[in-house]
């Protein structure tokens, strides 16, 4: 099942109030908030708790998750041709 862009893959916590809701995952990471007019904010947390990605509806995002980028990918981005040396 997805929410807004989060896969939702096993136990989650929702708790629910008057006016908004929140998703808490199994290890009581907030994931997603949504209120009654619209306004949503999710998060990504890695493997020991930190938060490494958030996002709202108005367009605000913060991405701090690891890239894992190929050569040619590193090579479109620089503009030029790399080579890499022996370790």
């Amino acid at each position: 099942m997805k929410l807004k862009g989060i896969e939702l893959k096993g136990t989650y916590k929702v708790i629910y109030y008057s006016t908004w809701f929140e998703v808490y995952d199994e290890k009581g990471n907030d994931i997603y908030h949504e209120n009654n007019k619209g306004y949503w904010e999710k998060w990504e947390h890695d493997e020991k708790g930190n938060q490494i990605y958030y996002e709202n509806s108005d367009g605000e995002i913060i991405d701090e998750r690891v890239k894992e980028l190929t050569i040619e990918q590193i090579e479109k981005l620089l503009g030029y041709k790399i080579k890499i040396k022996g370790v």
